[in-house]
């Protein structure tokens, strides 16, 4: 796959280099702005019971 887009990328290779940081970029900013905060409500991250185990007796 990364073959098929490196081939498919215009340039020589600092111009492709330089275009595959950008889409990188593009990747990583949409999934933190779009998809983790969409996905955030559905796992159970914040269901969180700490314990450390010691019992209180008074």
């Amino acid at each position: 796959m990364y073959g098929w887009i490196w081939r498919h990328l215009p340039g020589n290779a600092w111009v492709r280099a330089l275009i595959s940081l950008v889409l990188v970029l593009a990747i990583v900013y949409a999934l933190f702005q779009y998809v983790f905060p969409w996905a955030e409500p559905l796992l159970p991250f914040n269901d969180v019971t700490v314990d450390n185990g010691m019992a209180v007796s008074r």
